[in-house]
Parts: structure tokens; C-alpha cells; sequence
């Protein structure tokens, strides 16, 4: 039997997604069903003053409106609203009290027999506020931007900005070459294509089954208990598919607690399923100011870096990632400062968004390095490699591996790199302005702790359990494939269970850190699993593996077999058998070891080809090529499918993206994906992926994740590519052709 991992395997969840057998977190029904539609907040900040209802209760077929006077009781301290993934603060809490926080604030959940009904009686809900002062500006409030502040948690370091290194300031003084820059990246929205909804099911005995779309059914169930007072047994939560998500899903969304709160108060199952618009009001990548100084040796070697940043959260939390720390990680510098400052806005909390903080920062300081080209007149390539750095700068430690060369290799020949003319406007194709720009990437390598169940029967059927989620990325798939090449049996032989809380523990599906984790999980339960076959193996009358330690053995086609020689084997249906056992059931929990060592990283190499109208400023992006380096590769598709998607995210980011406010207001005024820019299928020209080899001895199978990686770079790639057509260089994204002929 050919092995599944490193393989091809198509999705085995892609029959039931494609004929719409698949069921999302707003298609489950119950008997009684009914619908929230929720009524959202006209205003960015102040209270409200009078919320009049009845007009909707008059509306045949509305059963309730839950305001902030009558919903159920919630706990009140702002500790039992955390969740896992929960930064300093208070969190949001819905339907809490009178006050209005940011625009677009849920502040009553009209109840009634249909969605329709209860979308138009909310239109009806009559409120008065009074209004106070609001700020959504980042720019207005970048003087009042206050420092970060070291954690209490030593291991929460990873999100502070790292400590200084050498003079930065005196050498960057002193630095033959310097360029400084400023660098802006606007607020993004998620926008993925499922709406966010919740079905709660409200059970006879009074429990709660509730359907999400979230990215972790188990932090979703923990919220919702210390929020409403009910015990773990109380409340199940449940989300077999995710229709994207992106981070926006990592945290608890509103919908849930809204449904569960509905279903309480009436002892009825409901159902609350948000509007596109609405959706704004649930988390978002923060925009971001950054200030970049490079100083440079005349060789082209990196004297001096420093980073400043400024970043965006809302005034009851702290939301922030390490944006300036990727500076060090990436080239070599003996000389760094680093700064950075929230602005706190009357907004929702900004949240994780694809690879959070990697692509925003790096969008600057592969600008910058691009820039440094420049002004040195070196190939931007031949810069990275002249500043390329083996180990990580903050903390002198070498890398577990980095391929970064060999991405650099592979990407420039695929791309054709060595004929790029290096003058700006130098390169054309008929009327076209062409130009070829590059930058490097960067992301974490982490790995969980997990838990995973696997119960083995003996007729070779394998049913492989975890509460993980698999929110498009190929989860189901990659378990799959990884179990029955462990346990020796076809693909079709291995069930899959996933996206329930009642299920053995996971952390949240972020970070890349699934793939490694719950792929290692396994293996812990199967050799766990093979042990108990072994001793069953032993015990067979004449049996050839009678003097065979557990370790000695590997399962293989339906086999216990020797591993030092295979003709010594019996099948696993016999040693069952001749047990007395028809099926084993094993559970083990995977403690990655916390090895501080060695850096973990994945690394990419992205170039890009843009072709632009001169006349009109129409900028194409006509070819990328983005070779990955993230250790060993489970399923080469749908690896090679994370990152064509997020280079497609990319484009996005360097060309459409931007949530536009109206600061009078403090309202987002594209809050919908007309008006909000994606790609599209015109955008989307030829996109190469690269996956270079690369060994790693991270965790045992040498796994890293590749969900994010394929984004962070893309961005600055496009924008240096566009410099190098026009001689343009545009420092606040996205690029539009306002910009280029400003």
C-alpha cells in the first residue's frame, strides 16, 4: 500500500461540500425552531437613553425582544467573560447595560417564527441615545498612542517588542547608506463567505446543543459557561464545517451567546445568523502605522534597524502581536531599536487576521529593504542574501532548519529573475509598463498540546477523534491520511471526527499549529495503540512476534509485522481475535516539549510580475511564483491550495483591501463585499507554488504548519513590483491608481 503522507490526496470532505450534504453552523434545524434578527447600534459611542419595542412586539409572529433589562442573567465580572484567545482587557458583552461602545453594537435581539419577520420588526425597534465624543481615527489619535507595556507572563513575550541590540541610534547615524520610510496598512475585514450564525438547541432537560461557526468548539463551550453559570456537561458545541473564517473565528463571536441567551429566556431553540454588515462589528485587522530606519555598509550589509509601529484596539481591550519583532528575525543586524504603541479607538477589538502581524509588518520592512536596494543599487535579492541571517537575532539561537536559501534558489529560477532589467520604467509589453518586484516571508512553526482518540475495530476500521476544526484548510483530510498510513490501513478504512466539544481536547484551529499537532497527536495515541496489538500479537499460540518488543513492531497492511524482518507478522484481525477483543479504544494527550533552543519558522521567497497600463494606471498582477519552505508536507494538494489562496489574499491586501470609515460617524461605510474590494477571477492570473524540501526536527514528524505562511510578503512583492514599472513607490496601501498618479 503506497503512502498517503507526502501524497496528493483529494479532500475527503469535498463530495459532501460540493453536493451540499455538509451542514454549517445555520442549517441545522430542530422542532419549534425560531429566529433572532439582531438591532444594531446607529451610534459609535454614549448610551442609550430609551429603547422602545413596541412597535416589533405588535409585529404577528414575534414572540420576544431581549434588551439589556430582560435578557437572562449573565455573569458580571470581566473575568468569567475570557476566553482562550482573550487579550487584556474586558470583553465585548452583548445586551450587558445601556452603554454603546462602537458602532453597529448589537443592543437587542428581536425573537420571532421566521427570519424575515424578525429582520423587518427589528427595523421597528425605536431608540434614543445620548451621544458622546467618539475617535476612529488612527491617525488623529496617534499622539495619544500609548507604549506596550511588558507582560506579567513571561511566556506572553512572544507579543511584546523584543528588547534592543547594540546603539541602533549611533550606528544608524554613522550608517554610508540609510533610508527611512513610513509604511501604512489600513483596517481589512475577514469577509469570509459564510455569515457568522448560531443554532442553539435547547434540550428537554434544559441543556444547551449549539451549532457555531467558529474556529474552536471547546473555547466557545468554556465562554459560554462562565458567561451564562452553566456546567460543562450543560453545553455542547458544535461545528463539523467552517465556511472560512481566517482568525475572525478564534475568539467567540456574539452570535452564540445571543442564541444561548434567546433560547434560555423563551426554552426554545433559536437560531441567530448575522447580516454581512453586522459582521463588521466582530474583529478586524488593525490598521497600522509603522516608521522604518535602515542603515547600511556600502556592501550592502545592514548597520542599523529600527522599527516603530503604531497599532489599533478598542478602548476595553488591548488587541496586539509582535508587529515589530519580525525586523530582527529576519537579516542579520547587530544594531536594532524597537517601539510600539496601541491607539485606542471606539471601535470593536481588532483581532487575528492571516498570519496577524507578519504581512502588515513585513509589508514595511520589505518595502524598506527594497527601497535600501536602491539607494545602494543592488539587486533586491542579492541584498537579502548579503544580509541574510543563520540564526534568530533576538535571542542568538539557530533555527530548527531554514530553506530560505534554496526558496530564494527555486523561486528566482522559476520566475526568471536573472532578467529583470533593474531600472524602474526600463521593462515594457506594448503599451504595458511592466515590473518585477520580490520579499521575503516569515511565520511561526508552533505545535499544541492535543488530544486524540482512535478506536480500532477488528475488521481493520479505524474511527480517529478530536475537537479540532477544520475551518477549509483540509484538516479532515490530513488526519485521515496521516492515521492510515500510521495504522496500516486504506484511506477508506478511517473515519473522522471533528468540531465537537464533547470530543478530546484541542486548542483553537490558528497559528499553523494544527497540521503539527494534531498529526503528532496521533502518532502518540497509534504507538499507544500498536503497544496493546503488540502484547495481543504476543499471546497468539506459535505466534512469530512472540519474543518482539512493542517497539520493534510497526503496523502495515492490515499487519503487525516485525520491523527488522517482515516476513514475522500477524495480521491484526487475528491477534483481536484470538484476544477476545473486537475493538480497541485508546486516548492520549501529545505534550509538545518546550525546547527554547532552537527558532521555529517556516520561510518563503515570493516574486511578482505586474503589468500597468500607463494611460490609466490599471495594474495586473501577471504572474507569482511563491516557493514555501515549512518542513515536511502532508498532502502536497491541499498545501500547494493554502498557499494559492493566500497569495490570492495578497493581491487583495497590496491592491483592493481597505475598510473605509467615516470618522464623523465612527461608521464603516463598505460594510458589504460590493463595496468592500476582493480579488476576483480577473485579478487572479498565474500563480506558481513552490514547496520546497526541507527537514525539520521540530516534533517527530517534522511538520510545520502552512496555513499563513503563503500571505505574509506578498503584499510588499506587489508593491515593489509596481515601483519597479512606474518609479512610483507607494507606502499606504491598498495601491490605487489615485496613488499613482498623485
Amino acid at each position: 500500500m503506497a503512502p498517503y503522507f507526502g501524497s496528493a490526496v483529494s479532500r475527503i470532505d469535498g463530495v459532501a461540500k460540493v453536493t451540499g450534504a455538509a451542514k454549517y453552523a445555520a442549517e441545522f434545524n430542530a422542532a419549534g425552531l425560531v429566529h433572532g434578527s439582531v438591532v444594531a447600534s446607529a451610534v459609535a459611542k454614549g448610551r442609550i437613553i430609551r429603547l422602545d419595542t413596541s412597535a416589533a412586539m405588535q409585529v404577528k409572529g414575534v414572540i420576544d425582544v431581549l434588551t439589556h433589562k430582560n435578557r437572562p442573567r449573565m455573569a458580571d465580572s470581566d473575568q468569567a467573560y475570557k476566553d482562550d484567545v482573550a487579550p487584556a482587557g474586558a470583553p465585548f458583552r452583548p445586551l450587558y447595560d445601556d452603554k454603546i461602545m462602537f458602532d453597529r453594537q448589537p443592543i437587542a435581539l428581536v425573537v420571532a417564527e421566521t427570519s424575515e419577520v424578525a429582520r423587518f420588526a427589528a427595523s421597528l425597534v425605536e431608540v434614543e441615545y445620548e451621544k458622546e465624543g467618539h475617535l476612529t481615527d488612527i491617525f488623529a489619535a496617534r499622539d495619544s498612542a500609548v507604549p506596550i507595556k511588558p507582560p506579567e507572563n513571561p511566556s506572553e513575550a512572544l507579543f511584546t517588542p523584543p528588547k534592543p541590540r547594540g546603539q541602533a541610534d549611533q550606528a544608524l547615524a554613522a550608517a554610508a547608506v540609510r533610508h527611512e520610510g513610513e509604511y501604512y496598512v489600513p483596517i481589512e475585514h475577514h469577509n469570509p463567505m459564510e455569515l457568522y450564525g448560531a443554532t442553539a438547541i435547547h434540550e428537554r432537560d434544559g441543556k444547551l446543543t449549539i451549532y457555531d461557526k467558529t474556529q474552536g468548539v471547546q473555547n466557545v463551550q468554556r465562554y459560554l459557561c462562565s458567561v451564562l453559570g452553566m456546567k460543562s456537561q450543560d453545553v455542547r458545541v458544535i461545528s463539523p464545517f467552517v465556511g472560512g473564517a481566517f482568525g475572525s473565528g478564534l475568539r467567540p463571536q456574539y452570535e452564540a451567546l445571543l442564541a444561548a441567551l434567546a433560547a434560555l429566556a423563551l426554552r426554545r431553540s433559536v437560531r441567530v445568523a448575522l447580516t454581512r454588515p453586522q459582521m463588521y462589528a466582530l474583529g478586524y485587522r488593525p490598521a497600522m502605522v509603522q516608521h522604518i530606519a535602515l542603515g547600511a555598509s556600502t556592501n550592502g550589509t545592514l548597520d542599523a534597524i529600527t522599527h516603530h509601529a503604531i497599532t489599533v484596539t478598542s478602548r476595553f481591550e488591548d488587541y496586539f502581536r509582535q508587529e515589530t519583532g519580525w525586523s530582527g528575525l529576519l537579516y542579520e543586524c547587530a544594531n536594532a531599536r524597537y517601539e510600539h504603541k496601541l491607539a485606542r479607538l471606539d471601535l470593536p477589538t481588532s483581532c487575528d487576521m492571516r498570519a496577524p502581524s507578519a504581512p502588515t509588518a513585513l509589508f514595511a520592512l520589505e518595502s524598506a529593504m527594497d527601497e535600501l536596494a536602491v539607494a545602494l543599487a543592488l539587486d533586491p535579492l542579492e541584498l537579502r542574501l548579503r544580509c541574510y541571517s543563520e540564526r534568530d537575532q533576538h535571542h542568538g539561537r539557530p533555527f530548527s532548519s531554514k530553506a530560505l536559501r534554496e526558496c530564494y534558489r527555486q523561486g528566482a529560477e522559476a520566475f526568471g529573475w536573472n532578467k529583470r532589467k533593474p531600472e524602474p520604467r526600463s521593462m515594457r509589453d506594448g503599451s504595458d509598463l511592466v515590473g518585477w518586484g520580490m520579499a521575503t516571508g516569515m511565520w511561526e512553526a508552533l505545535q499544541m498540546p492535543i488530544a486524540v482518540r482512535i478506536a480500532l475495530t477488528a475488521n481493520g476500521s479505524a474511527e480517529v477523534a478530536c475537537a479540532t476544526s477544520d475551518i477549509g484548510t483540509g484538516t479532515y483530510t490530513i488526519m485521515a491520511q496521516v492515521a492510515a498510513d500510521m495504522l496500516g490501513v486504506p484511506l477508506e478504512n478511517v473515519s473522522i471526527k471533528l468540531g465537537d466539544s464533547t470530543l478530546p481536547n484541542s486548542p483553537v484551529e490558528g497559528g499553523s499549529w494544527i497540521a503539527a499537532s494534531v498529526s503528532n497527536g496521533i502518532a502518540t495515541t497509534v504507538a499507544a495503540l500498536r503497544n496493546r496489538l503488540s502484547s495481543l500479537a504476543r499471546q497468539v499460540p506459535s505466534s512469530p512476534l512472540a519474543n518482539t518488543a512493542p517497539e520493534e513492531v510497526a503496523l502495515a497492511d492490515g499487519m503487525i509485522v516485525d520491523k527488522r524482518d517482515s516476513s514475522r507478522a500477524i495480521s491484526i484481525a487475528d491477534a483481536m481475535r484470538h484476544g477476545g477483543v473486537d475493538r480497541i479504544v485508546q486516548e492520549e494527550t501529545t505534550n509538545p516539549t518546550a525546547d527554547q533552543s532552537k527558532a521555529r519558522n517556516t520561510h518563503s521567497a515570493i516574486f511578482v510580475e505586474v503589468k500597468i497600463d500607463e494611460e490609466i494606471g490599471v495594474i495586473r498582477v501577471t504572474r507569482i511564483v511563491n516557493a514555501v519552505a515549512a518542513g515536511r508536507v502532508i498532502n502536497t494538494k491541499t498545501a500547494s491550495s493554502q498557499i494559492l489562496g493566500s497569495v490570492v489574499w495578497g493581491i487583495g491586501m497590496a491592491l483592493h483591501e481597505e475598510t473605509l470609515i467615516d470618522h464623523r460617524f465612527g461608521r464603516v461605510m463598505n460594510a458589504n463585499i460590493a463595496e468592500y474590494h476582493v480579488p476576483v477571477n480577473a485579478d487572479v492570473r498565474d500563480i506558481k507554488v513552490i514547496l520546497v524540501e526541507e527537514a525539520d526536527d521540530s516534533n517527530p514528524l517534522g511538520i510545520k504548519g502552512l496555513g499563513e505562511i503563503g500571505i505574509v510578503g506578498v503584499a510588499a512583492a506587489i508593491a515593489n513590483a509596481v515601483y519597479h514599472a512606474t518609479g512610483k513607490r507607494v507606502r499606504d496601501l491598498p495601491i490605487t491608481l489615485d496613488k499613482l498618479f498623485a
